[in-house]
């Protein structure tokens, strides 16, 4: 049987920690999980032990002597902590690359490491919110679904980047919907959970308290519920967000699906906020990310923590060997 393919992991912004956690990752993981970097050999910390590759295929036998790299030139420097517009198109031509890869087989995931939108946008036009959505169509699907994983707890936004103003009037029906099957075929297919238990916070506090703090979950989310249970989901919900995430509560589902973005994120950056993994679920490929930012602040100091993309890239591994 052949080797599985490796895993690509893009550059991010060269600006930030990311060059340094990928050099931080090979060396802790060797040839236990290749992957090989997309960027420009010239952002690495001196002295960087890399192999260059001209193919992924060459990843095996490289990552014996040092990180591999597939380099790809850029037109400006790296410098820590200040990003620089002229990079932008080559951060965008490193995910490009990374996704073009995986869609023909030459990689297993893709695994990115943190960009800067500011700067892709100053610099090249970047369109998209983030890297979710430039994914989604590079992918060619309409909607993905972002999940926050660690060994403790898969949580799921239903609404990601909005004002809480915005939440009540965002969220539908047909939103939460498309959620919920996109997440449960993910764990299905991605984490090898046949049956997956899903538990769906409520938007209100209590749950709405049989409406006495909202209407939400009586006139609309509860008859979703029930509906998606006739088609054989299992579900649990809508729960009191604040009841969802201690020890007990947490081995009663396999993955929980919030309303907003700070009622997923809080939990799991309490449970593990150094390891925990962004998953995007969806997408026709494998996609993992450390859950964290570039890190300007700590950037060329040597001491940036890869922990998160160390998780990330053995997440990717195990989804890929999951949707063999």
């Amino acid at each position: 049987m052949s080797s599985p393919a490796p895993i690509a992991l893009t550059c991010g912004e060269p600006a930030g920690v990311g060059n340094e956690i990928a050099l931080k990752a090979w060396q802790t993981l060797g040839t236990d999980l290749p992957f090989f970097w997309i960027g420009d050999p010239r952002h690495l910390p001196a002295g960087s032990n890399i192999s260059l590759i001209t193919d992924p295929s060459e990843t095996a036998r490289a990552v014996k002597t040092g990180m591999p790299v597939l380099p790809i030139a850029f037109e400006g420097d790296a410098v820590p902590g200040v990003a620089q517009p002229e990079n932008a198109a080559g951060v965008i031509a490193a995910i490009e690359l990374a996704v073009d890869l995986v869609k023909t087989g030459n990689a297993g995931a893709v695994c990115t490491n943190p960009i800067h939108k500011k700067a892709l946008k100053d610099g090249a036009g970047f369109a998209y919110p983030g890297h979710t959505e430039f994914l989604a169509a590079l992918g060619g699907v309409d909607q993905v679904v972002m999940m926050l994983a660690c060994p403790e707890l898969r949580v799921v936004p239903a609404t990601i980047h909005i004002a809480l103003s915005e939440v009540a009037s965002t969220l539908t029906a047909d939103s939460l919907e498309a959620t919920l099957r996109i997440t449960r075929d993910a764990l299905t297919r991605d984490f090898g959970i046949a049956a997956p238990r899903i538990a769906v916070a409520g938007l209100n506090p209590h749950a709405g308290e049989g409406g006495a703090m909202g209407r939400e979950e009586l006139d609309w989310i509860i008859p979703l519920l029930d509906r998606l249970r006739s088609e054989g989901f299992d579900l649990a919900g809508p729960l009191p967000a604040d009841t969802m995430f201690h020890a007990t509560a947490r081995t009663r589902y396999d993955v929980a699906v919030a309303m907003y973005h700070d009622q997923a994120l809080i939990p799991i950056k309490t449970i593990d906020f150094a390891g925990g993994v962004n998953v995007t679920l969806g997408l026709p490929f494998v996609r993992t990310s450390p859950d964290h930012g570039t890190a300007f602040d700590i950037a060329g100091q040597g001491i940036a923590d890869p922990s998160s993309l160390l998780a990330a890239l053995r997440l990717a591994g195990h989804m890929v060997q999951a949707r063999a």
